[in-house]
């Protein structure tokens, strides 16, 4: 079922693109932009990440944990919204 006719045109679009390209059904395909953007999220994330492991292991306050933790998670938000 479709929300509107022009949705099940872009459905039938992408899947006949699919089909050409000789890909899964299910593949996913991004622009370069989109792939640079998603590299760009995962970079931050892994540098939250660091940043909270040295944090931890430097035997940072308990307040610089705590933000740089809210700091990873937020990166991690904004790494799960596809663009």
């Amino acid at each position: 079922m479709y929300c509107a006719q022009s949705c099940r045109q872009r459905a039938y679009e992408r899947r006949a693109a699919v089909q050409r390209g000789g890909l899964p059904e299910d593949a996913v395909v991004l622009s370069g932009a989109e792939l640079d953007d998603l590299q760009d999220r995962l970079f931050q994330l892994r540098c939250a990440a660091e940043d909270v492991a040295t944090a931890a292991r430097e035997g940072a306050e308990q307040a610089e944990v705590r933000g740089l933790a809210q700091q990873l998670l937020d990166s991690a938000r904004e790494l799960e919204r596809i663009r």
